[in-house]
């Protein structure tokens, strides 16, 4: 009998320390075979991404692996030295971010980018670094493969981009993937594509992964065992149908009910009484001759929340940026409270700007990296309410307070900050202008599924307490089922269906609005088997 392979990384009693000389991942040990996925689940901050950076020798905003050993594919990486862990990096290691957008130079075409990888690690020359470019768009199904690479970042769509990233992460065919919810800004009919993308591309080619997500219901399909973390210590693992079916943790039996309860509907009691706030009627626009929004139209009462929902391209975020003045449309009326809205954020009364706010979907693109957390909260605090000095700071403090965050984060640079946290941080300085109108765009996309339901508890509590208005952009259905009392399904620009939420759920009226509810992923391991064959038929 032969003995087992040995592990592609080894993880032994790993501790990483933030520099005040908090513990953030304590005491972790782990194997990954090759060809093996591991997920690591958890909420924010429980030490995930700080694992997955750990197992490539890293540690980001100045936090130190302080103990433990880690040994990729025969080479430890904690005593190896600077040299050894860049050389390890990019060619035997390689990371796909949650942000696709934040890990492109926006000014360098995608096809030197990824080919950047292996030709400076000497591992191919440029014309094979190109041919194999060339095998993974096409292994990848992105749109015109000879031709892809020669776009800049901004010229594709987000799933088009995340799987440019995977790409370029495979370039140098690393042994092992740090996947860091590859999928998680995403909608629900990408997602699915680009999920077995990803699972069939690592299988042909035998990579190894670490899948780090707060959604149970993904890793179930592409995860072969999962850890789950708390605090930056091992609450439970297993291989996934064991842990998914019986969990033995408490944590893990939460997490595992609350993404079955997230299926269930709202039980808002609110009524469609209010005055209407927003209105768009006939509304086109869009970017350089390209149109995105065709002849849109709808309307959001005073305290109520509409969803807009649809595919990567449907003109979801665009027309949240055409409602807070950031594109104009090219023709249509925009009306708020009962008034014609001015076109640009420029021409707009510092009372209009006051009163509607957004909050990014990519909260790496919206935060400044170099101002602290009390910096960027503050500044709406002064411009728009005029606070100054003991009145700003303890304003500063319940805002913190309001999004789970402690004083201390106030001096924090958002490198320092995990994915859930920076976006609490972008959903404090929109609240800090007291804003009528609130366009969330994919807000909860970045978070775990305890702290999303959270923020949302908080979103219905400032709805029932101030009355706030909410345009909410997103493609998790399940969020729109929970939250919304109106939703609008989008498709190429266009309404598809815009009726009351319930009455959406139980009888969808049009077939694209079916597929996007039949795309809610279930939290069972062959549901992605199932789907794709349904959908192959």
């Amino acid at each position: 009998m032969s003995a087992p392979a040995e592990p592609v990384l080894s993880i032994r009693d790993l501790r990483v320390t933030a520099p005040n000389g908090a513990v953030l991942v304590d005491g972790i040990s782990l194997d990954l075979a090759r060809g093996e996925v591991l997920g690591l689940i958890g909420e924010s901050g429980a030490g995930k991404s700080t694992i997955g950076l750990a197992a490539m020798g890293y540690g980001r905003g100045g936090c130190k692996i302080s103990g433990g050993q880690i040994t990729l594919a025969g080479t430890e990486l904690t005593t190896g030295g600077k040299a050894t862990r860049e050389a390890m990096r990019g060619a035997r290691i390689a990371y796909v971010a949650q942000s696709a957008a934040a890990a492109f130079d926006p000014s360098m075409r995608l096809d030197r980018q990824i080919i950047e990888a292996p030709v400076q690690h000497g591992i191919m020359s440029v014309p094979e670094a190109r041919a194999w470019m060339l095998e993974l768009f096409h292994a990848l199904q992105l749109p015109n493969p000879e031709t892809f690479g020669a776009r800049y970042p901004h010229q594709v769509s987000g799933g088009q981009l995340q799987r440019a990233m995977m790409a370029m992460a495979m370039s140098a065919k690393p042994d092992v993937l740090v996947l860091d919810e590859p999928t998680t800004a995403l909608d629900v009919t990408t997602q699915i594509e680009v999920l077995a993308l990803l699972r069939d591309t690592m299988r042909r080619y035998g990579t190894s992964a670490l899948y780090i997500t707060h959604d149970l219901a993904v890793v179930a399909q592409i995860a072969d065992r999962l850890m789950v973390l708390r605090h930056g210590k091992e609450v439970e693992s297993g291989p996934t149908g064991d842990l998914l079916q019986a969990p033995k943790a408490e944590y893990t039996r939460r997490l595992v009910a609350e993404r079955v309860g997230s299926l269930r509907p709202a039980q808002s009691g609110r009524a469609a009484e209010g005055d209407t706030l927003l209105s768009l009627e006939g509304v086109t626009a869009g970017y350089s001759g390209l149109t995105v929004l065709s002849d849109v139209s709808l309307t959001l009462r005073r305290g109520q929340t509409l969803a807009i929902v649809g595919e990567s391209g449907s003109g979801k975020s665009t027309l949240a940026r055409l409602v807070a003045g950031l594109l104009p449309p090219s023709s249509g009326r925009v009306e708020f409270a009962g008034r014609a809205l001015a076109n640009s954020y420029r021409q707009r009364t510092r009372a209009d700007l006051k009163a509607i706010q957004m909050i990014y979907q990519l909260p790496d693109v919206a935060l400044n990296p170099r101002q602290t957390v009390g910096e960027m909260i503050s500044r709406p605090l002064e411009f728009y309410r005029g606070l100054k000095g003991a009145a700003l700071r303890a304003e500063l403090r319940r805002l913190l307070s309001l999004i789970g965050l402690s004083d201390e984060f106030a001096d924090r640079l958002p490198g320092a900050l995990s994915g859930g946290q920076k976006q609490r941080v972008c959903i404090a300085r929109a609240l800090a202008a007291e804003p009528d109108l609130l366009i969330c765009d994919e807000v909860t996309s970045a978070l775990d599924p305890l702290i999303a339901e959270d923020i949302l508890n908080l979103l219905r509590r400032l709805q029932d307490e101030l009355g706030v208005t909410y345009l909410f952009i997103t493609h998790d259905l399940s969020v729109v089922r929970r939250l919304a009392e109106r939703t609008v399904v989008m498709r190429k620009g266009r309404i598809v269906e815009d009726r009351p939420t319930a009455d959406l759920f139980a009888a969808p009226q049009d077939s694209y609005t079916r597929t996007l509810l039949e795309s809610v992923p279930e939290l069972r391991q062959d549901w992605l088997n199932d789907i794709m064959a349904r959908r192959a038929r």
